[in-house]
């Protein structure tokens, strides 16, 4: 029986839903990989598209990239993200003890969630910088910095502590003069780095209305954590309630706050509101798909509708896809 194109998608939806458990990676640790492209390694294991999700990093190991990035989960909605040609070492993978020293290169961190007992640390050049907020966080050991876009950090150098807020910097590799200083968030928001995050992050929140509507009311759904999503070959962050801005102006959804979801692509289902998703940051344009809200209860269309993704067909390899504000609701816990 020759199917029509929509119960075919359909049905290749259903199948998906029902074999997620299956597909699903090993559970995400501290150190998981979740994305890389081109030349990466950990120790002398070379990474690639089928290292996501399976490969994690050990205490003591080291992830090195030379024309390529990757991708780094830490605590549930805490995401490193580290550039060309950087060496980034896991001090320590603990839940409550989670520190990472960056030895060359660049590296970002997303803090989209954070808890009291929640240590975020990060080496680089001598110092240590705890990550205080929720909030975006750059580091250049090349050139001993450290750059707070959103949050605050507490930087540690022998006796000495720094407070840095957001839009400032520190230069760490001047030791005689550890004073917090001004910077221009627009001028950095051009690097490659930031927009690869920006891009990462975005994609991330696609995958979260993905997993939270397939996880939610499974033998698979545990709470708050990180959920692996096979349309998009990556986990993503799903918290437990209300809304989770990442810095970026993404939305991560709990799935009791679905129905104010954004979709992307296929035009189908009960469509209100805006064009575009609410988004307090930077927000570049984008072609090849649409934002819009998802179906919400008492509208006639049922809640559960299964949102549609742009890049079916192009998935494979793990690249698509937080200092972050939120509304209602809290989150933790590692789970898929």
């Amino acid at each position: 029986m020759r199917l029509s194109g929509w119960k075919l998608f359909g049905s290749l939806i259903l199948a998906a839903v029902l074999s997620a458990p299956a597909w699903a990676a090993t559970p995400a640790l501290p150190g998981t990989l979740n994305y890389v492209e081109g030349k990466a390694a950990i120790g002398t294991e070379t990474l690639n598209a089928k290292s996501v999700g399976s490969v994690s990093m050990e205490a003591g190991q080291t992830l090195t990239t030379e024309r390529g990035k990757a991708e780094i989960l830490l605590t549930p909605g805490v995401f490193l993200r580290v550039g060309d040609n950087s060496a980034a070492t896991l001090v320590s993978p603990s839940l409550t003890d989670t520190e990472v020293a960056l030895s060359k290169g660049q590296a970002m961190v997303e803090v989209a969630e954070m808890h009291k007992d929640n240590l975020l640390r990060v080496q680089e050049d001598g110092a240590t910088t705890q990550l205080l907020k929720t909030g975006l966080y750059a580091f250049d050991a090349d050139n001993g910095n450290v750059q707070v876009f959103k949050g605050e950090a507490l930087v540690q150098d022998g006796d000495r502590e720094i407070k840095v807020k957001g839009g400032h910097q520190l230069d760490v590799a001047n030791t005689a003069r550890l004073k917090p200083a001004k910077f221009d968030k627009a001028r950095y928001e051009d690097t490659d780095l930031y927009r690869f995050s920006n891009l990462r992050s975005e994609y991330l929140a696609e995958a979260n209305v993905d997993a939270a509507r397939m996880y939610y009311g499974g033998p698979a759904w545990y709470g708050p954590g990180w959920y692996w999503d096979p349309f998009f070959t990556a986990y993503t962050w799903v918290p437990w309630g209300g809304v989770f801005y990442s810095p970026f102006g993404w939305g991560f959804y709990s799935p009791l706050w679905l129905g104010y979801a954004p979709y992307y692509g296929l035009p189908y289902g009960y469509v209100a509101g805006s064009a575009r998703p609410y988004h307090p940051g930077h927000h570049p344009p984008y072609a090849g798909y649409s934002h819009a809200y998802a179906a919400r209860p008492g509208l006639g269309v049922p809640a559960h509708t299964m949102v549609a993704s742009p890049h079916l067909g192009v998935m494979g390899g793990g690249f698509h896809g937080a200092g972050g504000f939120h509304v209602g609701g809290f989150a933790g816990g590692f789970h898929r």
